[in-house]
């Protein structure tokens, strides 16, 4: 049956491409969307590619989750809420703590106060969540047990010990994080999409809406942004490539991620709005594939057919993970569904569109430097 959505933060990466599903699936679409500098540019109507992607697709509402005046208009009608809206970035959330909160849980909690007290027509809430709340995730001990080892700390670090090790133990091993998993986020950001998915995951049945948290795992694809030196390491080694400057690796290029595609994500989270059996779950969103950063690199290189100066420098930052990769078990038994696209596929369609796009000033460089003066980046 054809549903009126709301997507917040649906002017983004994966709101866009989510918007375009839902429409051609028969549903009508509101986005609201603060459009900040960092992600569409000092003027969006205008220089912001993913905004006017959604010219003819969706009602675009230019407002803040912040404002209880915004979310209202743009709740008007809608029977489902994808909650993407949200300040993103491990780094920069070390030391824009406010904004992080005010944004990340503010929003939330205003979204929720607003359907707790006031008439609408919300069925069903999913709330983006991340891979961040895990913070150093499952491992497996010598013995077959599984333990979730503290986060790593500075002096280690330093030191050039970038492993997970846990108090007591020998050796431990990396293993998928299930959704049963202890959360003990390591940074910032990681305790606000925490707490974003706990206030939807108790508020949501205590009001008959149906909640539904999606644990993104690391996101990329066309369409993401290569303005923001934030987020997302694909853009910005990729802006470094094209513009034939050296790329230096933190720690030992041996952290690895579990990088999981657009199409994947967008797929994973129309199924997790519309589907019964999702009601009430909690569900990683991932490939269940761990890629190392140095791996990350080799497979931009291939892809580009190009190479520029490589350092694995042994700088950290404070607030990262080592390791994490999704176990996906039930994003394939509740959604049916399993990502199909694998890494060098992604890079390679991911390439093929960046090579058409302009070559961005990132703002990389300075990002690092507001690191280095706050003590975040060793």
């Amino acid at each position: 049956m054809p549903e009126h959505v709301l997507i917040t933060g649906g002017a983004g990466f994966i709101g866009t491409r989510l918007a375009r599903r839902f429409v051609d699936a028969g549903h009508t679409v509101t986005v609201l969307d603060s459009l900040i500098p960092q992600v569409h540019g000092e003027d969006p109507t205008n220089t912001s590619a993913l905004l006017r992607s959604l010219d003819g697709v969706a009602t675009v509402i230019e407002g803040s989750v912040t404002s209880s005046d915004d979310l209202r208009r743009a709740l008007d009608g809608a029977a489902i809420v994808v909650h993407l809206a949200a300040e993103t970035g491990t780094g920069q959330s070390m030391y824009e703590i406010d904004r992080y909160v005010e944004a990340n849980v503010g929003g939330t909690a205003k979204l929720l106060d607003l359907l707790t007290n006031e008439p609408h027509a919300v069925k069903r809430l999913v709330i983006a969540s991340s891979r961040s709340i895990y913070g150093e995730g499952a491992y497996r001990t010598s013995d077959g047990r599984i333990v979730y080892p503290p986060h790593r700390a500075d002096a280690q670090m330093a030191a050039g010990d970038f492993d997970v090790h846990m108090p007591g133990e020998g050796p431990v091993e990396m293993v998928p994080t299930d959704e049963g998993a202890k959360l003990h986020p390591s940074s910032v950001y990681g305790i606000t999409k925490q707490m974003q998915e706990s206030l939807v995951m108790v508020v949501a049945p205590t009001i008959g809406v149906e909640g539904v948290a999606l644990r993104y795992q690391n996101v990329y694809g066309p369409g993401q942004s290569l303005k923001n030196p934030y987020t997302g390491i694909l853009s910005i080694f990729s802006t470094l490539i094209r513009q034939a400057k050296p790329i230096n690796i933190f720690e030992d290029g041996l952290e690895s991620r579990d990088f999981v595609y657009i199409d994947d994500v967008v797929e994973s989270t129309f199924r997790a709005s519309t589907m019964p059996a999702a009601a009430g779950r909690t569900i990683n969103v991932g490939s269940g594939v761990a890629t190392t950063v140095n791996e990350v690199v080799a497979s931009l290189f291939a892809a580009f057919g190009t190479e520029v100066p490589t350092t694995v420098t042994g700088n950290y930052r404070l607030g990262d993970i080592r390791h994490n990769v999704a176990e996906t078990s039930v994003l394939r038994d509740v959604l049916a569904y399993e990502p199909q696209t694998d890494f060098r596929t992604g890079v390679a369609r991911f390439v093929e569109w960046v090579l058409a796009e302009p070559v961005e000033e990132s703002g990389y460089e300075r990002s690092l430097k507001e690191m280095v003066e706050r003590s975040l980046l060793k």
